[in-house]
């Protein structure tokens, strides 16, 4: 394979702070690359030096001679009265292609992303639809390096493993920027991490996330054994200097040299190893011991005449750890607004214990007054904070979530998507919970911070619900998992991989409607067969498995919708392996269904 990008010394500081130094690395022809780092790191800085936009402050970067680039920022910036159409021509035309090549590949690459209606505005789009749309502006230009950074902010958990199978079924060489651990997993061939912890400011790993970590392991611990194996050897050496005036001017100079550069190295590797660190994260539980927190019976909820949530039935009780998945719009925030009691139901209960104190991460971010400082979000009242019943002062408290003393006179929105993040959570720590809601505390966290973000979740004694695109932190954190599709269906199981499979569904029903990003019931489905079912069956033969495969289909969903009302059930809910079980079996069901409408479409066509 040959060198798309070659990366030479390069160095670059922002507002007189170093963002790495001196790094080196190349980008080969078809290389799937994920970039990932500590916040604060320069991943994005150095995604925009390849891409062009921005400049190194020494070194260079060398491309293969007419190298295709296209870069996908991480916030978009579309004209909001111009049409889907006009902004990806706009993009198509930048490539060194023909007319006729360019209109090719804009059929392709809409196809491809899911844009039926390209004349749509882009001020109606969906942040997950804004997101393709600037995957499909990146395409168009028939690109040899795409650069992408933070893909799969705004994306739902449907719209993750879509962008997984485009990037895994694609050719061409990407880097990608991203925290999303299952992505990285599935869609990398190497990794490479910037952190000032390793001693050229970056370690390059051949592999997936999941090798890259044993990697990373072996690196951090030899650098801890290097650490003690120069301090005994400083030990030593300055044991032999402390001797008397007269042993000391027989010493060599060769020596007494070496060991000042024996202390140098030391100090370097000390300083390397003390940059390793992560986030302090702990939720104050209240420790109340009340079975039932909130118990919810026969909700239901819509608007605008559709129903998002039908039927829900669960209790919430210390030690769940719900799960929320489903596309955007289907209900999710919602059922948080119900939970909380912002809202009121259609029809149900919501029945909370009293005095119940529950917590709540905005992922909008709201709770951040921009014009405050980060003293005055993290400590509004004194330059000190309650943790856990100890005074703690705000330097030491504001170290915790590794900003620096001169940071706390900064106004916030100088401050990294991250490291907002990182004030919500601490904030969110002063506070006594029973109930801890996350929506979406992931963006823009680096993966060290969402690592200890999971084990603070675990060790929480309180009830937890989980609103996240994360697949990982779901399936690490989350006891059972609650999938709302957007059509009033609320599903229950027992881990994310099951619920993967509703969103496959999903997917291929769009298929179906042409990518309208629609969604239907299997029962749905049964009325447009039975629409149907006089046009293809052309013989005795035909009609009659028809008839039978009819009978199969109304038995097989009368059977999904009884499991899935089971599952429903308070007294289940909780009930781990009776709930796996159930799941099994509905899994099971929802093949063989699958399976029978496959073989109807086979008699349609013989029809």
């Amino acid at each position: 394979m040959g060198i798309l990008i070659s990366c030479q010394s390069l160095t670059k500081s922002y507002r007189s702070r170093p963002l790495f130094s001196d790094i080196s690395f190349g980008i080969e022809d078809g290389e799937k690359l994920g970039l990932i780092g500590p916040n604060g790191a320069g991943k994005s800085t150095l995604l925009k030096i390849l891409s062009g936009i921005v400049s190194p402050d020494s070194g260079s970067v060398v491309s293969r001679k007419r190298l295709r680039v296209a870069y996908v920022p991480q916030d978009e910036n579309f004209p909001e009265d111009e049409s889907v159409d006009t902004i990806v021509r706009q993009y198509a035309a930048k490539s060194p292609f023909e007319d006729y090549e360019q209109e090719a590949a804009i059929d392709s690459v809409l196809s491809k992303i899911g844009f039926v209606d390209r004349e749509v505005l882009t001020h109606s789009l969906s942040g997950g639809w804004r997101k393709r749309l600037a995957l499909a502006c990146a395409l168009v230009q028939q690109p040899e390096l795409l650069l992408m950074d933070e893909p799969t902010n705004h994306l739902d958990l449907e719209g993750v493993l879509w962008l997984e199978n485009l990037l895994k079924s694609s050719r061409l060489a990407y880097v990608v920027i991203s925290h999303d651990r299952a992505f990285l997993e599935n869609i990398t061939s190497r990794i490479i991490e910037l952190n000032p912890t390793y001693p050229q400011g970056v370690l390059s790993v051949k592999g997936n996330y999941s090798q890259f970590l044993m990697a990373r392991e072996e690196q951090l611990s030899a650098q801890a054994n290097l650490q003690q194996a120069l301090a005994s050897q400083v030990r030593r050496e300055v044991a032999w200097l402390a001797r008397g005036a007269r042993a000391r001017q027989t010493k060599s100079r060769e020596r007494i040299a070496e060991a000042g550069k024996l202390m140098d190295n030391l100090a370097d590797v000390k300083t390397r190893n003390s940059m390793n660190t992560a986030i302090e994260i702990g939720f104050d539980a209240s420790g109340r011991k009340a079975k039932e927190l909130i118990s919810v019976k026969q909700l239901k909820k819509g608007f605008s005449g559709k129903t998002l949530i039908k039927d829900l039935s669960f209790v919430l009780s210390n030690g769940t750890k719900l799960g929320l998945v489903g596309r955007n719009g289907s209900g999710k925030s919602t059922l948080l607004k119900l939970l909380v009691g912002s809202i009121e139901p259609d029809s149900g209960t919501v029945k909370r214990a009293n005095d119940l104190k529950i917590v709540l991460f905005d992922q909008n971010r709201e709770q951040l007054d921009q014009s405050k400082t980060l003293k005055q979000s993290l400590s509004s009242e004194s330059d000190s904070v309650v943790y856990r019943g100890r005074s703690m002062h705000i330097t030491t408290w504001a170290k915790k979530f590794l900003f620096q003393p001169d940071q706390l006179d900064l106004p916030i929105s100088y401050l990294s998507g991250g490291e907002q993040a990182r004030i919500l959570i601490a904030n969110l720590m002063l506070l006594s919970a029973d109930i801890l809601i996350l929506d979406e505390p992931t963006n823009d966290l680096d993966i060290p911070s969402l690592e200890v973000l999971e084990e603070s979740l675990l060790d929480f004694p309180g009830a937890v619900i989980l609103v996240s695109h994360d697949r990982m932190l779901l399936d690490e954190v989350s006891n059972h998992i609650l999938a709302l599709d957007g059509n009033g269906v609320c599903e229950f199981f027992a881990d994310y991989s099951q619920c993967e499979k509703m969103f496959q569904r999903f997917a291929s029903v769009d298929d179906e409607n042409g990518g309208k990003n629609k969604s239907e019931k299997s029962g749905k489905t049964q009325s447009r067969v039975k629409e149907t079912s006089g046009k293809s069956a052309n013989s005795t033969a035909l009609k009659r498995e028809l008839g039978t495969l009819m009978e199969k289909i109304e038995k097989t969903e009368a059977k999904i919708e009884s499991l899935q009302l089971q599952m429903s059930d308070t007294a289940i809910a909780t009930n781990y392996v009776k709930l796996a079980e159930l799941a099994a079996d509905r899994d099971k069901a929802t093949t063989e269904l699958e399976q029978y409408f496959a073989r109807w479409a086979e008699l349609e066509a013989q029809g």
